[in-house]
């Protein structure tokens, strides 16, 4: 009986170490945020040439010429081709109750990068006189924009191993190595916030014509530290 009663004890004994073993060790885990700003360096314009008529040859014809008198205009502005691309071409047929006729809409949309600024204002009124009668708008960037990601990283793991420290201390506890870490794929640039860096043109009797404002970089980092 005694032989029992000490095997039972050993093994009650190993499954209370065994169980402890398993444990998985503390950790705290954390998000860190990292941001990056910048005063963009580049500009992408989108401008589209669309016209409207009766008859479809005609309609290109007219869309071809436009087209055509763009592209001369910016290499002229010695604007490389890489840096002007077609975005799409459309056509569409509308009828019109009122007339019982039907009409057609042809347009093509163009993106043009510019990685001088200062040149913005010229190809705007450039490309007016070419005859492009729409500007779907314009999209400031960074030459810089990678490693402005890389350094918004670095503050997010620092920003995520204070935020430990300070959960840590607290506890009158350290922490330890990093066992994890993920990143937020949803936390991308931030959004372009507009300041009082505008650019004024001195042809345009010194009128502010274009704000580059501020660009952010954001990205967020979920990091899991060993608790010593």
């Amino acid at each position: 009986m005694k032989a029992l009663q000490t095997i039972l004890i050993l093994a009650v004994t190993t499954t209370a170490v065994m169980a402890q073993n398993t444990l998985p060790p503390p950790t705290i885990d954390v998000t860190g945020e990292g941001i990056v700003r910048v005063v963009p360096d580049e500009v992408t314009i989108n401008i589209r040439v669309e016209n409207t008529g009766e008859n479809v040859k005609s309609l290109k014809k007219q869309n071809d010429a436009i087209v055509n008198e763009v592209i001369k205009f910016l290499k002229k502005m010695n604007i490389a081709n890489k840096d002007i691309q077609t975005q799409y071409m459309n056509l569409n047929k509308n009828y019109d109750y009122n007339t019982k006729t039907y009409t057609f809409a042809a347009n093509q949309a163009i993106s043009i990068k510019l990685y001088d600024l200062s040149q913005y204002e010229t190809i705007i009124s450039g490309l007016l006189d070419t005859g492009v009668n729409r500007i779907d708008g314009v999209l400031f960037s960074s030459s810089k924009k990678e490693a402005l990601k890389s350094q918004a990283r670095k503050n997010a793991i620092e920003n995520a191993l204070m935020k430990a420290k300070e959960y840590a201390g607290v506890l009158n506890q350290t922490v330890g190595k990093a066992v994890s870490i993920n990143e937020q794929t949803n936390a991308g640039p931030g959004p372009i916030r507009y300041k009082s860096a505008m650019m004024s043109d001195e042809s345009s009797g010194g009128q502010e014509t274009i704000a580059p404002g501020e660009m952010e970089i954001k990205t967020s980092v979920n990091v899991s530290f060993l608790l010593n």
